[in-house]
């Protein structure tokens, strides 16, 4: 593994994007928090629900032109130029208003079925009414942050996604306090409006010029999106779907409380323990775009990927198992203590998604249409499968062991996939800093049996220490932090 320069860019890109959300992360905790405390494990099933069938809409209405343009986008911006982009940026534009209108229009028309199918009653018609407003304004939004993220302006993706939710949750905690479960609909619709506003104002900052779009560009152009934009959509409709289903599962094996667990621990892991996946794909998915047609550099890019993703999951693993229970009463209240077997089981999982998660976007950036949407189809049944097994057998704790498996079992399909079709590989030496971690992560697992709780936890706080000094350690074999460090520290002396 080579290539300081590539190392420096990943982090340097991670620590910018990651600083900002670890900031909404934050907000992300306040509101469960308030939402935990105000209308309890019921309430967040009832959000789990009512956001999982407008995504499912968003999903359908939404094309995958998110995706999609953000792979156009990064293709066609070379040299920083942003004339290259003027016509793809006016083209995705337009088309994101119109599915976002179209989504919306398809929500109102099939309210009433929606809250049937999803709550066995018409009570929640006007609920769906209200938010397919939403299905509009997340288009619109979107269609500014693709611009931010095709032309890899990180800070500003960054602002914009922080205050969206910071000025979300400001005017969202007085409705959760005087107004408890009647909050959930305006609450989502002001986190909307507010993340739309900020996305305006920071993809704004960037001038490109509006390029009146000819029919026959806009077909064919479009017609070149969409194509890429339906398997992304079919793909991320099953994941929605399989998502949906297994809540539904829940609620009628067991209740809508349940469903409040399953949501909760869900939430933990991709959204909190998760999103560093997210912070990493900001970055990682355009410029993997932007050399799709390049075996040896695409290798290259995965690969320090993949590096940089286990060596920074495997300290955040080893932390949430030591302090699983602090963290949940934090977060929600003490009801969801009955939520610890399945995520300290399921964030195990995050170790293969990891490395699997960097192969994947090879398939999206390789515009591979025909093997993403086979192997989205695949992945989804296990999925559905083993989580309907899990929670059968083994109640929530299922669900986490349901969650580790099938990571595990993604990882090696990826991995299979990616060497046949593409020649991807990896190198051993990743392997030894793999199985490393992986070993470090099991053994933090194993010392949460221990039965005298001061060997248990000072079992558990030296594994956090040692984890912590393997990967600085790692790290710094390929990029020397010591001089980024001074580096760092000069530049912000100079600019005061």
């Amino acid at each position: 593994m080579s290539n300081s320069k590539s190392y420096r860019q990943i982090l340097k890109t991670t620590s910018v994007f990651g600083g900002v959300q670890f900031f909404t992360i934050i907000i992300s905790v306040i509101r469960t928090k308030f939402i935990a405390v105000f209308i309890g494990p019921e309430g967040m099933g009832l959000i789990a629900l009512l956001n999982s069938t407008i995504n499912i809409i968003a999903g359908v209405s939404g094309l995958g032109i998110e995706t999609s343009g953000i792979k156009n986008i990064s293709e066609k911006y070379k040299d920083e130029d942003l004339k290259n982009i003027s016509r793809t940026v006016s083209i995705i534009k337009k088309m994101m208003l119109m599915t976002g209108i179209f989504g919306t229009i398809l929500t109102i028309v099939f309210s009433k079925w929606l809250s049937i199918v999803t709550f066995g009653n018409a009570n929640q018609m006007y609920a769906f009414v209200f938010l397919s407003i939403t299905l509009l304004l997340k288009q619109v939004t979107s269609s500014q942050l693709i611009v931010l993220q095709g032309t890899r302006k990180i800070k500003f993706l960054a602002k914009a996604n922080m205050y969206g939710n910071v000025f979300g949750l400001l005017f969202s905690i007085p409705l959760y306090v005087f107004f408890k479960i009647d909050a959930i609909v305006p609450s989502i619709i002001i986190t909307s409006l507010s993340a739309l506003v900020f996305s305006f104002y920071f993809s704004n900052k960037i001038k490109i010029e509006k390029e009146k779009v000819e029919r026959v560009h806009f077909a064919a152009e479009g017609k070149i999106i969409i194509k890429l934009g339906i398997m992304l959509t079919i793909s991320g409709l099953l994941t929605l779907l399989s998502s949906y289903l297994i809540q539904i599962y829940i609620s009628n094996i067991g209740d809508i409380e349940q469903v409040g667990f399953y949501n909760a621990g869900f939430t933990l892991l991709n959204s909190y323990v998760g999103i560093i996946f997210t912070v990493m794909s900001t970055d990682y998915f355009p410029r993997l775009a932007a050399i799709n047609n390049d075996t040896e550099k695409i290798k290259a890019s995965v690969t320090q990927q993949s590096f940089i993703s286990i060596l920074i999951i495997t300290p955040i693993i080893i932390l949430f198992l030591t302090f699983v229970p602090l963290i949940i009463k934090i977060i929600y209240t003490l009801k969801f203590i009955a939520i610890i077997p399945m995520v300290c089981l399921g964030i195990l999982g995050m170790l293969f998604r990891a490395v699997s998660w960097s192969m994947g976007y090879v398939l999206i950036a390789k515009g591979d249409s025909k093997m993403f949407i086979r192997t989205a189809i695949l992945f989804n049944i296990v999925s559905l499968l083993m989580n309907v097994l899990g929670y059968y057998f083994y109640g929530l704790e299922g669900l986490g062991i349901s969650f580790l498996i099938y990571y595990g079992f993604h990882f090696l399909i990826l991995k299979i996939i990616t060497k046949k079709r593409y020649g991807f590989y990896f190198e051993k030496d990743f392997y030894i800093i793999y199985l490393i971690c992986f070993l470090l992560c099991i053994i933090t697992y194993l010392c949460k049996f221990i039965e005298f709780e001061i060997l248990r936890y000072s079992s558990m706080g030296f594994m956090c220490v040692l984890s912590i000094v393997f990967v600085l350690f790692q790290i710094n074999k390929e990029i020397n932090l010591k001089n980024i460090f001074i580096s760092t520290f000069r530049n912000n002396n100079n600019s005061f």
